[in-house]
């Protein structure tokens, strides 16, 4: 399943490297997750797409993922970077009762970070890219595994 999510979200955020504002916002909705760390794949000098286990890293999982998507087109995304957490950076919103995929750039079009969820399964891809302008970008792949955190009652 990862290999398609990985697949859609490549195609969707990479074929196409300057998009205009890309919303499509189907339904409302609320979630909280917890989500596990499972791999990162980093491309830099030192590394070239080099995948590393959650167990051979320091890096944790998100205790507090939230998503808070709102009809026509507002989309807020929490715990899962403070780059993404301000709304007025998402450049590409598209929420549906299958994903939510959502993609952010700086200003200075040198620095992005997009992350795709599949609603059903769980599955959270986050990638960073760093100076997308030179010829020696940076790019970190986490691969998460995500539950609903349940209301507490």
């Amino acid at each position: 399943m990862i290999k398609y999510i990985s697949i859609i979200f490549f195609s969707l955020f990479f074929s196409n490297h300057l998009f205009a504002k890309n919303i499509s916002i189907q339904e409302n909705i609320d979630l909280k997750f917890i989500c596990d760390l499972e791999k990162k794949i980093i491309k830099n000098l030192e590394y070239n797409y080099q995948t590393f286990l959650a167990k051979d890293l320091d890096e944790k999982g998100l205790d507090k993922f939230e998503i808070l998507a709102l009809k026509p087109e507002k989309l807020f995304v929490n715990g899962l970077s403070l780059f993404l957490a301000k709304s007025d950076r998402l450049n590409v919103k598209i929420v549906n009762k299958d994903v939510v995929l959502f993609k952010a750039i700086d200003k200075k079009k040198n620095y992005s970070e997009s992350a795709i969820i599949d609603r059903k399964s769980g599955e959270l891809i986050h990638e960073i890219t760093r100076n997308i302008k030179s010829e020696n970008s940076e790019k970190e792949i986490f691969f998460y595994s995500c539950s609903k955190k349940e209301k507490k009652v």
